[in-house]
Order: structure tokens, then C-alpha cells, then sequence
């Protein structure tokens, strides 16, 4: 296989001959990118823990109820990105097309009997004892991948410079088939990531730039079309009214916002001290182990607390773009695009969303929040990252 070569034309070795070579894969990892990113799963197993040790509702009586599966979440997690990176981004590349077909039969089996509704978004499919799965946060990856093997495929064959027209339109078709499907779920939340990817994809393409303004003419002008057409279901349109005028309902749609703010306006510059935080133990800011697992952080670390997660996402972000900058193919250059403008959009709007600055759209915090589909899918974003340095023919 070609994943673990150490350079583009070395010849293959076994696993344990390239862990122990001079020059191997443990070697030529990213490490400030694989620290950063362990960091936030372990920061945010202490407040998922801290979030849910005394909800005995959702715990079952069980205080490492949730604690135990986010850790279980992330080791699953951290194997798939250690599978990645054996596979190589380069291998994965053949197939594609079966993982996108794969992950389109998944959105679509959410709209069968199979599929469940939680928050309002029919987005799930319940596999039992207490796990489910939520198929648009591996779309996310799908619709990076297919899109850049389409318009990286005759440019990186040296055929072309750029993606031609016909190209670009294929690739803009095929990702429009599963955020068709996630929106009718409705998960408008997941729906703007894949348009933020799309964007980014198509920057770092090289495509034509009337692609870009097209699309972004495109995204205003349907967001106007649903909203006039009423295609918005009424807890959708209650958040923005929420997040437009804050004062609109503050004991129903505005609550959460609002119990967020002040779960992070009280904790000052050094916070009340984990596991201590009166809003946190008072349960009463929802869903805060998943969609608002940073107020945790804000009430009881502080704003150095609260800080530190975002500076460790803006390490994650920093060394993705430099992966991206320095390989030397426009395959890898834009698998790394993609998944920087999805980490990027999902940490601010979540981020953003318990400040007050962002609507409320059902996000999860990258590497912190409580959920298996994203824990997997964001570390499968970290193999394919680590992939593309491994097997550039530089080292740095």
C-alpha cells in the first residue's frame, strides 16, 4: 500500500520496518497538530464529566456514565486516525467513490424507519445500547475527498493548471446530492459547514473565480427562496428570531443563549474551579455536554481556561494550513483545505453561537463535544492531515 512510504517513490516496507526506521512515519508526524488535538479530547472529557456527573436522568444513576463513553469515543476515534494514516491518503483515494456512494446510502437511510429525531433534526440512526450515528458528519469528509479527486485529477496528471468548467460543475453536482439530503432532514447547522467546504475547496482548487461569486450568489439568493417559501421548520426560524433580538424569549427559545451567557460571563478571568461552576451543577444551560460543552469551560476554567481551547484549535488550524501549503500535490493541498474550512466554521459558530455573536445551529465543538459521529469524523480529518505530511517527498 502506499500510505507509511517515506517518499514518493521509496519502495514499500512492512509496518514495523518503517516504525523503526531512521526516517519513519512517527517521525515525520505532526506533532504539535497530534498534541493539540489529544489536549482538546482530553480538556473536553473532564467537561463532558463535569456537565453530566449529577444529571441523573441522562446518566441512569451512572456519574461516568457519559465520561466513559466520550473516552471510549475517543480511543475508537484516535484508532480510525491511526488506520488512516496506514492506509494513506493516496490509497484512499481509489476508493472514493464507493466511501462517497457509501455515505449517500447512510444520509438517505436517515429519511427510512431507521432514521430518529433528536433536538428537532432528523438526523440520526439509533444503533443501540445507548449509541447512535449521525451519517452527515462523515458527509462532511465524503464530499472533501470526492471533490478534490475530481478536480485534482488531470491538474495533478499535469494535463491542465487548473479545473476546467465541466470539472468544476461534476464536483459542485456531486456534493450537492448529500446536502440536499441533510437539508430535507432539516440539519441546517451541518448543511452551512459543507457549503463553508465547498467554498474552501474551490479556493484552493485554483478554480475560476466566478465559480466562488456563483456559488456565493447562489447561497443567498436560496436562503432567501427558503425563508420566503417557509421551508424553515419553526424551532429553525425561532433561533434566528432568538438570535437577532435576545430579549425576543428569554424562558423559551432565547434560553439557552442566554443561560450559556451567563454561565461564561461568571467565570471571570480564572473561573469558579472544575466541577464547581453554580450553572453547570445547577444543570441549568441544555444539551451542555454536547452543543454548549464550552460554557462549561468558560464558568469553571475562566477565560484563561476557555482560551487555552481556542488557542489549541487555532494550533490544529495553523498546522493544517502549513500541511497544506507545503505538499506538493493539488490533491493533498485541497483535502487539507477542506477540512481547515470545516474545523474553522464549526469551532466559530459553536464557539460563537454561547457568546450571543452566532444563531444557535446544533454544532458540536470539535475534539471537545460529547457525540461518537463527530469524535470519528474529525479524527479521521486528523489521519488524512497527518497522510499528507507523511508521504510528501520533504521533510520539514
Amino acid at each position: 500500500m502506499a500510505g507509511f512510504s517515506v517518499s514518493r517513490y521509496a519502495p514499500e516496507r512492512s509496518a514495523w520496518g518503517k516504525l523503526i526506521a531512521r526516517d519513519s512515519v512517527v517521525r515525520k508526524l505532526d506533532w504539535p497538530l497530534l498534541g493539540s488535538a489529544i489536549a482538546l479530547s482530553l480538556i473536553g472529557s473532564l467537561l463532558v464529566y463535569s456537565a453530566t456527573r449529577g444529571r441523573h436522568a441522562l446518566t441512569h444513576g451512572d456519574p461516568y456514565y457519559f465520561l466513559l463513553r466520550h473516552a471510549l469515543n475517543t480511543g475508537i476515534g484516535f484508532a480510525l486516525m491511526i488506520g488512516t494514516i496506514w492506509l494513506g491518503h493516496r490509497t484512499l483515494r481509489g476508493a472514493v467513490p464507493i466511501l462517497y456512494g457509501l455515505s449517500v446510502i447512510l444520509v438517505l437511510a436517515v429519511l427510512t424507519p431507521l432514521g430518529a429525531t433528536v433536538n428537532g433534526a432528523h438526523a440520526w440512526i439509533i444503533i443501540g445500547g445507548g449509541f447512535s450515528l449521525q451519517p452527515s458528519e462523515f458527509t462532511k469528509i465524503t464530499i472533501i475527498l470526492i471533490m478534490a479527486m475530481l478536480l485534482a485529477a488531470r491538474v495533478d496528471a499535469g494535463d491542465q493548471l487548473h479545473p476546467d468548467h465541466r470539472t468544476v460543475a461534476k464536483a459542485l453536482g456531486l456534493a450537492a446530492v448529500p446536502m440536499l439530503v441533510v437539508m430535507g432532514m432539516p440539519d441546517l447547522g451541518s448543511v452551512m459547514v459543507m457549503v463553508v467546504i465547498v467554498l474552501g475547496v474551490l479556493l484552493a482548487s485554483g478554480a475560476s473565480n466566478r465559480w466562488v461569486f456563483g456559488l456565493l450568489g447562489a447561497g443567498v439568493a436560496g436562503a432567501i427562496a427558503i425563508w420566503q417559501l417557509g421551508l424553515l421548520d419553526e424551532y429553525q426560524i425561532a433561533r434566528f428570531a432568538a438570535f437577532a433580538n435576545p430579549a425576543l424569549d428569554p424562558a423559551g427559545v432565547g434560553y439557552n443563549t442566554n443561560q450559556a451567557r451567563i454561565a461564561i460571563g461568571s467565570g471571570g478571568l480564572t473561573g469558579t474551579g472544575l466541577f464547581q461552576g453554580t450553572q453547570t451543577t445547577g444543570q441549568f444551560v441544555p444539551e451542555q455536554q454536547t452543543d454548549f460543552v464550552f460554557t462549561v469551560a468558560g464558568e469553571e476554567l475562566g477565560f484563561l481556561g476557555a482560551g487555552l481551547i481556542i488557542v489549541l484549535l487555532g494550533i490544529v488550524l495553523w498546522r493544517a494550513c502549513r500541511i497544506a501549503r507545503e505538499t506538493t500535490e493539488l490533491y493533498g493541498t485541497i483535502v487539507a483545505a477542506g477540512i481547515i474550512a470545516w474545523f474553522a466554521f464549526q469551532s466559530f459558530e459553536n464557539i460563537g453561537m454561547t457568546l450571543g455573536i452566532m444563531p444557535v445551529a446544533g454544532l458540536p465543538l470539535p475534539f471537545v463535544s460529547y457525540g461518537g459521529s463527530s469524535m470519528f469524523a474529525v479524527w479521521v480529518a486528523v489521519g488524512l492531515l497527518q497522510s499528507i505530511r507523511v508521504q510528501r517527498p520533504i521533510s520539514a
